[in-house]
């Protein structure tokens, strides 16, 4: 997994800096700021938080943010932006699966965007993160929808070209692989070598047993649809506005 990241480190940073994530930019943290209570003053630890763009609008919000993540090389990235321009935050060099080092009860809140699908060990995250939180916190997290996300999935189309169906296939097909792929946005011609992101199927049940087994008290759970400011500026976004969900959004808390 470091290796995997490491290697795709300085492409991802530049390409999210320049605006080529626009399924992040138009949707999925937009999707999941809207999701959160209000953040103000609260300890919060970011698990996979990569080169801290995610962490950044966080610490924005008012809260006090600790990332991790397990790449060396996108935590240099989120270090240098930090002291760029600071904004309190601090980095460490962990897995979220893992012990992480900080005490027990250190944080009011763990949060996570679209990070816990690519790590093995999702119910050893929901350990730590369980250990890491104090009495009455929460864990928000989103992830890549697993009932519509899937191992086998394609879109159809009809006769003249048009998007009508999500096919979804090997819902229950665990086996873990690596998908190649750039971002959709940049230039068809320019010469990008393709992330290679480890992926970790799970079903949705995995996921919400998981939660429950580590001790948290599910509060509440979102499948958000793209906004129809999102969808004008990004037109493909229609498909998981009306056809599937693309997005899973997840908040539990640690009972009192």
């Amino acid at each position: 997994m470091a290796a995997r990241w490491n290697a795709n480190a300085d492409q991802w940073t530049r390409d999210v800096r320049d605006g080529y994530d626009v399924y992040r930019d138009r949707f999925t943290f937009p999707a999941f700021q809207e999701f959160l209570p209000p953040l103000g003053g609260l300890e919060i630890i970011d698990f996979g938080c990569g080169e801290g763009t995610n962490t950044r609008r966080l610490a924005r919000m008012g809260a006090r943010l600790t990332g991790i993540d397990i790449s060396e090389r996108l935590i240099d990235h989120a270090r240098r932006a930090e002291e760029a321009d600071p904004l309190g935050i601090s980095y460490k060099v962990s897995s979220y699966s893992a012990d992480t080092g900080f005490p027990d009860a250190s944080f009011d809140a763990v949060l996570s965007t679209m990070a816990l699908m690519d790590g093995p060990d999702f119910e050893g995250a929901m350990k730590e993160a369980y250990r890491l939180l104090r009495p009455g916190g929460f864990i928000a997290f989103s992830v890549l929808h697993p009932c519509f996300i899937t191992p086998g999935l394609h879109w159809e189309k009809d006769r003249e070209g048009a998007t009508v169906a999500l096919c979804v296939s090997n819902y229950f097909d665990r086996t873990s692989f690596t998908e190649h792929w750039r971002f959709g946005d940049r230039p068809k011609d320019e010469e990008v070598v393709p992330f290679a992101v480890p992926r970790f199927p799970r079903t949705i049940s995995d996921y919400l047993n998981a939660i429950a087994a580590a001790g948290f008290r599910i509060r509440r759970i979102e499948e958000p649809q793209p906004s129809p400011e999102a969808c004008d500026a990004v037109p493909r976004f229609a498909r998981w506005r009306d056809l599937a969900a693309f997005l899973l959004l997840v908040m539990a808390e640690r009972p009192a």
